[in-house]
This record gives structure tokens, C-alpha cells and sequence, in this order.
């Protein structure tokens, strides 16, 4: 079976290389009768292997399940892997399987294998070397015939040096490792896997596909997509049934798409973090900041600044441009000029109230107007009303409170 055969029967999407790289591994493992570790980030679609590796082996007519470690307390591991007596514990009745006698002749595919306490590694190892087990209150040794398929997201070789897992363990199970790239590294599958949710998403709640602008393309693929194929999963859905608009903007995706550090200050970026960064130096940034605001309040006082009243405010058309110049002619500058001396002295020049108070009520009421207008022309859905004015929603739905604009 050719690698996009195997694509089309288990629903893989994608043509990245390192993935044809991964499909291929596991094609030709699955006829070799041993142990299989799959490795990858959570959401990058592991499981499916185990069932590629499964249906092309000679133990495809027998029994196949998957457990997944981290979801069973550590407490019944033992007893749902191996089974147990009647009367082990409290509250074991009767007897019972465990999945390792249970898919005997069979495929057991350990999902989150890393989460297993370390008895019972010393119990799967056993199993692994010898295809024997004990069940749970039994002295009795029984065999098996199982293939297993583990996966993890977890660092092994960090675990194995916190001693989180047996070092022994791990050179069994990874007697063939595989790897699954994450959508990062799949750049040119994010688009493809994008079209086909949209698509099944659209099936399912009958509604239009979803479909991306060439902005909303290039931020899916620089997106880093930390819960990768899952997540984009996730998203679409959320989208597809939330979102009137089925023509996607940047500005609807960032709604969705979570971002690092969104709600920190811009001086506290990635970029500018250093060692010797510290809150005297946000002191400092901030009364800079402050003298700019200042000094740009009293030249707008002075007729220094440009007044947006120039344009044409009747025009519907310019409303977009119009409302970004007014918030431009208005807003706190956000950059911070470097290049000043930290030690120059703030000087701040009076300002009387007399004198802006007009100039703040007219620079309101333009506002009002501009914000009134928009509302009207569209019939007052105020998510087109933001879009037709530039800003967010929230920002509309929060000067709309401020003004008491009804």
C-alpha cells in the first residue's frame, strides 16, 4: 500500500515531507512483529499510527485497543492493564480481564505512555521481555501474545533523568521510534487542513464553507499553533459556527487564536526582555511616555496639531479613514524614542482646563457623530458598524457605553 493510499484510508491530510517520512516508517515496521514508539506533540494526530501499523501487520484480523495511560488512576493502572482476583482489593466483586489477556493474538496501542507510575513499568516490562504477567492478587503467571504501539509527548530522556521513567523501559519500547512533526513544520498543510475542516464543519451544520483572505492565510501559516492539528481543529469549528461572515480577516482570526504575552505592556515583549530588566526601567519608560502625552496634548491645544475636522465629515465613504486619523490625532503614542537620556528632566507645561474644554467637547461630539452614522448606515449591527469605523467591537460596544450613545 502506497503512502497516499494510507493517507486517503485513515484521513491523513498533508504532503510535508517529514510526515510522508513518518507514514512511510510505520508502513514498513508494521510487517515486523515488534515494539513501536511514536513521539510527537499533543494534537499533532498520533493516533493514528498504531492503527496504520496494526492494519498492515499480520495481526490485522486480531484484536486491537487503545489505552490511554494518563487517564486511569494510578491506583486500577495495574488492575485495567492486567486484570485481577476476586477480592485483590475492596470492591473487586469478581474476577476480571486486563486489556494485555484480552487483546492477546492482538494490538494494543499505550497512548501517553510516560504517565505510567513506575510499578507498573516494572509489570510492562515483563510483559514486553517475556509475555508474561501476573493479574492483580494472583501468584499464577500468565501469557501473552501482544504487539505494543506506545506514544508520548512527553521528552523521555528528561524523564528518564528525573526519574520519572525507566531507562530499561524505554530502550524497549523505542526499538522503532517515529515522529510526528508538529503544524509548525507543516507550513503548507496548514492551509489544506484548514479547507478540509471548514468543509466537514460546513456539512455538518449546513452553512457555507469558510474561506481566507490572503491576510487570514498568511497569519494561519506564521501562526505557531502550539496545539497544532488539534487546535486548528478546535478553531475552525468555533469559527464556522460563530462567525455571520464566511470570508475571514485577520481580524476575525485574532478573536480565535490565542497570543503569547497578549496582555503584557509592549516594553515587556519577548524581544525586549533582558537580565537586567527591572521595574525601575518601567518607571522610567512610563514618565517618558507620560511627557510625550503631554506635550502632544498642549500642541493639539495650540493649533499645533493636524485637526481632522479638514475632511469631509458627510461623506460615508471616508468614515474608515476619518475615525483613524481622529484616533490618530488623539491616542497615547505607544513607541518609545530610545535615543532620549534617561536623565533629561520632565518638563511639563501648565495646561487650563478653560482652554480644552471646548476643543474636548467638540473632538467628543465629532466622535458621537462619526460613531452615530456608522450604526445608522448599517442598520445598527454594530460588529459591521466596527469594521466600517476600523476599530473593534470592543472598543465600539465600550465608547457606545462611554457616551451613552442609544
Amino acid at each position: 500500500m502506497d503512502i497516499q493510499t494510507i493517507k486517503q484510508r485513515f484521513g491523513i491530510t498533508g504532503h510535508s515531507p517529514l510526515l510522508d517520512r513518518a507514514i512511510d516508517v510505520a508502513r514498513q515496521v508494521a510487517p515486523a512483529d515488534i515494539t513501536v514508539l511514536i513521539t510527537g506533540e499533543s494534537g499533532v494526530g498520533k493516533e493514528a499510527f498504531p492503527q496504520i501499523i496494526h492494519s498492515l501487520s499480520a495481526r490485522k484480523h486480531g484484536p486491537y485497543i487503545a489505552v490511554n495511560c494518563g487517564a486511569i488512576p494510578e491506583g486500577t493502572i495495574d488492575s485495567e492493564l492486567f486484570g485481577h482476583e476476586k477480592g485483590a482489593f475492596t470492591g473487586a466483586h469478581e474476577a476480571r480481564k486486563g486489556y494485555f489477556e484480552v487483546v492477546n493474538g492482538g494490538t494494543i496501542f499505550l497512548d501517553e505512555v510516560a504517565e505510567l507510575p513506575l510499578s507498573t513499568q516494572v509489570r510492562l516490562l515483563r510483559v514486553l521481555e517475556t509475555g508474561e504477567f501476573f493479574k492483580v492478587g494472583s501468584s499464577r503467571v500468565l501469557k501473552t501474545d501482544v504487539r505494543v504501539v506506545a506514544a508520548t509527548n512527553v521528552d523521555m530522556p528528561e524523564a528518564i533523568q528525573r526519574g520519572k521513567f525507566r531507562q530499561d523501559l524505554y530502550y524497549r519500547l523505542n526499538t522503532v521510534p517515529i515522529s510526528i512533526p508538529p503544524l509548525r513544520e507543516r507550513k503548507d498543510d496548514i492551509l489544506l487542513l484548514f479547507r478540509k475542516f471548514a468543509s466537514e464543519f460546513a456539512e455538518r451544520y449546513r452553512m457555507p464553507p469558510l474561506e481566507l483572505d490572503e491576510s487570514a492565510k498568511r497569519m494561519l501559516m506564521n501562526y505557531r499553533w502550539q496545539g497544532n492539528v488539534r487546535q486548528l481543529k478546535n478553531i475552525t469549528e468555533q469559527i464556522s459556527i460563530i462567525e455571520q461572515s464566511r470570508l475571514l480577516t485577520p481580524a476575525i482570526l485574532e478573536k480565535y487564536l490565542p497570543q503569547e504575552n497578549r496582555d503584557l505592556p509592549i516594553l515587556y515583549s519577548r524581544e525586549q526582555q533582558s537580565t537586567d530588566f527591572n521595574e525601575r526601567d518601567l518607571i522610567f519608560r512610563f514618565l517618558f511616555d507620560l511627557k510625550r502625552d503631554v506635550n502632544d496634548l498642549r500642541n493639539f491645544v495650540l493649533g499645533r496639531g493636524k485637526m481632522p475636522a479638514q475632511q469631509d465629515f458627510s461623506s460615508d465613504a471616508s468614515l474608515t479613514q476619518i475615525y483613524k486619523e481622529f484616533e490618530k490625532s488623539g491616542s497615547v503614542q505607544e513607541t518609545v524614542d530610545d535615543t532620549e537620556p534617561q536623565t533629561e528632566p520632565i518638563i511639563i507645561e501648565p495646561v487650563y482646563a478653560s482652554e480644552v474644554e471646548d476643543e474636548t467637547l467638540s473632538l467628543e461630539k465629532k466622535e458621537i457623530d462619526l460613531i452615530r452614522k456608522a450604526i445608522e448606515k448599517h442598520g445598527g449591527k454594530r460588529k459591521n458598524a466596527a469594521k466600517e469605523l476600523g476599530i473593534s467591537e470592543r472598543t465600539l460596544y465600550r465608547k457606545i457605553k462611554e457616551y451613552d450613545i442609544r
